[in-house]
């Protein structure tokens, strides 16, 4: 009997002191688990006779029922309190303004909304996209393009090459999207029509020009392709791109080895106040190069100009973002400069489409 009560007031007295309901459990297993105090005592009821078990089963059964209730309503409590101190740490001041989560803080790169802007035009119009590697072989990048070997032009570009292979052969980064052009014949039957956005390379720097780049290339071959073709999906591109109703544009004879005839598009301006408005205005502003494809080009991708004609265009991504956005300078697209994008940037839920808006 004694023993009894002490155990019971033992083990009362640790419940109290239990700090967590972790140490509850510590103690539930010590009093009432398999080798535990009571469940000991428990077991001592079989060898009993039955006047002893008469007298003690009671008491030790009760002894493990009041333990037992005890146990389950620290638990309850400490379980209470715990809740109580997680909502009290997690109140939330409702006369505060709310916050922005990350996905309103956030902000997409305006070349990448640009991107994205231009393949939803080009969409639309039924062109797919090609992409290739940035790392090329010269004969993709120059040979099969019309570039002759030694060729000044090859040069031109003051092209970052690598240090020859094994077999003599310089790989390089690639200096404009067209290698994608030359892969797509090469892997495709025509009719073709595709546009080639990616990063491009070149050895230069200044307010206007990095050593990496943005391009976008577009490519039609079909039997009837002509330059009427690529004179409206060139306007139709602009208005789109800059949100203009209307758009002039002027065509001037150029140079390229891949296309003949070659021009030089520019676009109706203003720059009144010092700022580009489009679509208004005298003034003429270059944005992109063009012409049809050279039939050497053809041939080299295994197209037969007798039967087929493509045109090709190519325009500077980071340029036209420029000249849609306001931006003077270039060089702070790639300083990863987290204020800069927060004033240029885009929200990331925003996606550009023709019919809710390019640029909402």
């Amino acid at each position: 009997m004694t023993d009894i009560a002490t155990l019971e007031r033992d083990v009362l007295a640790a419940l109290d002191a239990a700090a967590d309901e972790a140490a509850v459990e510590d103690l539930r297993i010590a009093a009432l688990g398999k080798s535990g105090s009571i469940s000991g005592l428990l077991k001592t009821l079989g060898a009993m006779t039955p006047d002893e078990r008469k007298e003690k089963g009671p008491l030790i059964n009760g002894l493990r029922d009041r333990v037992q209730g005890a146990i389950a309503a620290r638990k309850e409590a400490l379980g209470e309190a715990a809740l109580e101190a997680r909502l009290s740490s997690e109140r939330v001041d409702i006369s505060l303004p709310v916050q922005d989560g990350p996905e309103s803080r956030g902000r997409i790169h305006p070349i990448s909304q640009v991107i994205d802007e231009i393949t939803a035009i080009f969409g639309d119009m039924g062109f797919a996209i090609a992409e290739g590697p940035d790392v090329e072989t010269d004969d993709l990048n120059f040979t099969k393009l019309n570039f002759p070997v030694g060729h000044p032009a090859r040069e031109m570009h003051d092209t970052f090459f690598f240090a020859p292979d094994d077999n003599g052969e310089r790989k390089l980064l690639r200096t404009h999207t067209s290698p994608v052009q030359v892969r797509t014949m090469l892997a495709q039957e025509p009719p073709v029509r595709v546009i080639c956005p990616g990063r491009t390379y070149r050895n230069d720097s200044d307010q206007t020009h990095t050593p990496m780049f943005h391009q976008v290339e577009g490519l039609v071959i079909d039997k009837g392709a002509h330059l009427g073709h690529l004179k409206w999906i060139l306007e139709e591109f602009c208005k789109s791109f800059f949100e203009i109703d209307d758009v002039k544009m002027r065509f001037r004879p150029s140079f390229f080895p891949f296309t003949e005839p070659s021009m030089e598009v520019d676009i109706q301006c203003s720059r009144k106040g010092g700022e580009i408005r489009f679509g208004e205005g005298d003034d003429w502003l270059e944005i992109l190069g063009c012409g049809m494809v050279h039939p050497n080009v053809l041939r080299n991708c295994g197209v037969d100009p007798e039967i087929y004609q493509g045109f090709a265009w190519g325009m500077g991504i980071d340029r036209i973002a420029m000249l849609k956005y306001g931006m003077p300078d270039l060089r702070p697209f790639f300083e990863a400069d987290v204020r800069w994008l927060s004033h240029y940037g885009f929200r990331p839920l925003d996606l550009p489409t023709l019919t809710g808006g390019l640029s909402t």
